[in-house]
Order: C-alpha cells, then structure tokens, then sequence
C-alpha cells in the first residue's frame, strides 16, 4: 500500500498580493493617465531589470546586522551578489551612468514597474509593490525640482484629485544647517540618520513620538522597542521648533534663516526654496497644490536638497476606527550625488516617484477609479464533440475580425458552458446544435442584453422559454451578427 502524497497548502507570501483582472484592468487605466501627463512635459520612457548588481544599488535603506539588509539579495554563478531593485531611482543612475554617452542631457525619463523590499509586512506595507517614477538627469538648480513638484500636482489633478491634495517641498539643506547646529551632520552621521527618520514619522507619530524617537527612543503597540538619538532637550526643542515652522511666504523662510543662521548649506537651502516658491506662484500653482513644509524628510538617504511628497488630504478611518487624513502616495527629491558613484564629475538629478497600489486605493475610496468587470471573450459552446473543428472555424473568424473569442475546452454539458460563459463576463455566446448546422444558422445570444430582460421575468421556467436576446442569424453571417450585439452592448468590434 502507498503513502497518500501529502498536498501542499497554497498560500501567498506575507506582504505580496494577487491581482485580478478587474484590478490590473483599473490600475491599467490609471497609469495611462499618469502616463500622458508625463508625456505631456516631455519625459521618454525606459525600463530597467528587477535584479542589479549589489553594489550597484547601494546601502541607502535603514542598517541592520545584515549585508542585505532591507533587500533580497543571492549570488550568482560567478560569487557576485545581485538584488532586487528596491526602487527605480538607483538603476536609473546606473543606467545613466552606463550610457552617459549616448543619451541626450538633461535625460528626462520615466519608469513603471515593482520594487522589492526586504521588510517587516503590515497592512498597507508590502515586501513588492509598483511604482511609477519620472526623473530629470543633469539638471541643477531649482528650476528642475519645481518642475517635478508642478507635474505631481497636474497628475493629480488629471486623476481626478483636485482639492484633494497638496505637494508639500523642503530641502534637506536647511535640515543639514539645523543639524549642524545642533552638533550633528558630518560630525555623527548616524545619529543624524536616526534624527531623519525620526522626523520622517512626524505625520504617524506626531510630536510626541518623534520626540522620544529624538531622545531615548520609543516602544511601539508591540512591545518593539526603537532606539532613539538621545539628544538632549535643547537640541530636540530645536529639531521640532523647525518641523514646527509654519506660514508661507516671508514669514516661513524668516523662521527657518533664523534657524540655520550663519551655516552657510542651510542659508542656501532657504534660498532654493525661496526660488521655488517664485516659480510656483509665476505658474499659478499657489499653496493649495504645493506648499513649503519644513516638516517634510524623505526616508532614503541619497537626498542632498528638495525633497517633496504627494499627501492626499481627504480623511479615512485606519484599523483602530480613528478618523486620519489618507496620507503620502508618492514623492522624491534632488540626488546629486547618486549618479556620482559611477562618474567622477558630479551629475546633478532630481525625481519622483508614486506608489501606485497605494493611490490605486485612494482612488477607489473617492470613486474616481472604479474596478470594473473585465469583458470578457465571446464563448463559441460546443454541442457536438464530432463537429469541433466547426467550432474551431468559428473561433478563428471571429478573431481574424479583431473579436476576443475563445471556444470552450472543458467537457460539461449546454448548462456548465452557460455557466462557464457567465464567469467569464463574455458579452455573446455562439451556439450552434446539429439542428442548426443542418439550417446552416448559429444561435446568439447577447449576455448583456439578456440579464437585463431577465429582471422582468418573475418565473425561471418563463423567462427559459422565452429566450430573451436570443436570435438566429445565418452561420455566413456569423462575424456581423456578433459585431451587432457587441455594438449594442457598448463593446469595441
């Protein structure tokens, strides 16, 4: 007697997701709208492989003990160490660097695809997720990073979000001056890390949180404990004095001069801001669409000037019930350096990035996208196993006029292909009996037609005898019969 084979329990992975097709069909949608506006200010597309050299990525997410940490990571054959990419920026610089000859500079490009992240998973945070990045390699200045921060908001808006957001800018610079001031920045590199991150939670921690994360550290609902900066009160006071700083105009960039006064990156990281923000009111994109926000960090630590992020301002329940603003689903920032680790002449470079599963979801909550049914197939029924190649012709007729068709393949009699049919959304079903093949006519029915007329049925037997939006045509004509249903139903033919 054999031991019955042990089955395998199919389950997914912790922090990845399946996708349907009505979900890739609206998250399609969506980036073609990204997509045009991306176009629209004149960036090219360019793909890059999920896998690079190690080396090549750089160590720009949080240490751990770990050499991979924070990204899956394996050995090839010949002992090199390749990751997954854990977002689209490093490769970009990569790729630039790789063919820094041949591309026109500045080099505008943008990029869709999944990164990968080698982390802790909770609701809403994810191991692999997609993105969509837009990038402009070889240009300094504030002129290029106001330009990024313009298209976030036209994306917005031309997803249907307007008054539903707002672009927030700061520069990493300034922060840099406040650090320095305070005795960090080169002179403790990793506790001024510790500080970036620490702000960078200021929208889920608040202040009170990030000012333990800035002292000795802070326990979560877990019990996992994170070990803080320990600066001292002065200094925290004026780490949170200037995420504090509010206003706009001259009254914003007087607090945040006072702060950085005589540290000469921070005076000039105001005064890029204060650039921006010309350029911003110059081309109409006043605070309500982007806004100078000191608060604003950026977690990756390639930054070394604007940074920028996309919060979506509408309120949402989290998983306590608590009313919170929907939050982040993108930003970026200037990289100068990034592109510098492949060439010894400094390249300048400025990007965003938006995450598209994430805004996916904000869009299905304000009703602006809307996971739809995929039409399906026309389903060509089999009645008569002898006659198959009869059907297959069908198929092949329907095809060769640009109709998605299919024949069906299973073995289930007339009621499970109808079933079949129902499951696959399709919009016709061809049906053709020996009766009709003898009267060379097929049988249509039109689907969509049809559940609608079934609701004035009050008796099953009734409406099957009846056979709502069903007709005959002739089989020569099969291909304008179906064009006919489809036509009516709102389908492409």
């Amino acid at each position: 007697m054999t031991d019955t084979p042990k089955l395998i329990a199919p389950r997914l992975p912790r922090g990845f997701e399946d996708r349907s097709a009505r979900d890739i069909a609206a998250v399609d949608a969506m980036i073609a709208r990204i997509r045009a506006v991306y176009e629209r200010y004149g960036f090219d597309p360019v793909e890059t492989p999920l896998f690079e050299y190690t080396e090549t990525l750089g160590k720009f997410l949080p240490d751990t003990d770990r050499p991979n940490a924070g990204v899956f990571s394996l050995q090839d054959d010949d002992e090199q160490w390749l990751s997954l990419r854990y977002d689209l920026t490093a490769p970009l610089a990569r790729y630039f660097a790789e063919n820094f000859e041949s591309l026109p500079k500045p080099y505008r490009s943008y990029r869709q695809g999944y990164v990968f992240r080698n982390e802790k998973p909770g609701p809403g945070r994810f191991r692999q997720f997609m993105q969509f990045d837009a990038d402009t390699v070889g240009a300094a200045g504030p002129a290029a990073d106001a330009e990024m921060c313009m298209m976030m908001a036209d994306t917005m808006d031309a997803l249907g979000l307007s008054g539903q957001y707002v672009v927030r800018v700061n520069n990493r610079k300034v922060l840099d001056g406040v650090l320095e001031g305070i005795g960090l920045g080169p002179a403790d590199p990793a506790r001024s890390l510790v500080v970036l991150r620490a702000i960078d939670k200021l929208d889920r921690l608040g202040d009170d949180g990030v000012r333990q994360l800035l002292g000795k550290g802070r326990e979560d609902e877990s019990g996992d404990f994170t070990k803080g900066a320990e600066l001292g009160a002065d200094a925290i006071g004026k780490v949170l004095a200037y995420t504090g700083a509010s206003g706009q105009g001259e009254d914003l960039f007087g607090t945040l001069r006072g702060l950085v006064s005589g540290n000469a990156r921070g005076e000039e990281g105001v005064s890029e801001l204060e650039a921006m923000a010309a350029l911003f009111a110059a081309a109409g994109y006043g605070p309500d669409r982007i806004r100078i926000d000191p608060s604003v960090v950026r977690g990756l630590e390639y930054y070394t000037g604007p940074v920028f992020e996309i919060e979506l301002t509408f309120e949402v329940t989290n998983e306590k019930g608590q009313p919170v603003v929907f939050g982040s689903v993108g930003g970026g920032g200037r990289y100068d350096g990034l592109v510098s680790r492949f060439r010894k002449d400094p390249v300048p470079a400025t990007g965003f990035s938006i995450g598209v599963s994430r805004l996916a979801n904000a869009l299905k909550l304000t009703g602006n996208l809307v996971a739809s049914d995929v039409i399906g197939p026309v389903v060509v029924l089999v009645m008569d196993r002898e006659a198959i190649s009869d059907y297959q012709q069908m198929v092949a007729e329907l095809r060769n006029a640009g109709i998605r068709a299919e024949m069906y393949l299973g073995s289930s009699g007339m009621n499970a292909q109808m079933k079949y049919a129902n499951r696959r959304n399709a919009p016709a079903v061809v049906i053709q009996g020996s009766n009709e093949r003898e009267e060379g006519v097929v049988t249509i029915k039109d689907m969509v037609a049809g559940l609608e007329a079934a609701k004035a049925f009050t008796d099953n037997a009734e409406m099957k005898a009846a056979r709502p939006a069903q007709f005959s045509a002739p089989r020569t004509g099969l291909v304008e019969a179906v064009e006919r249903v489809l036509r009516a139903d709102g389908g492409a033919a």
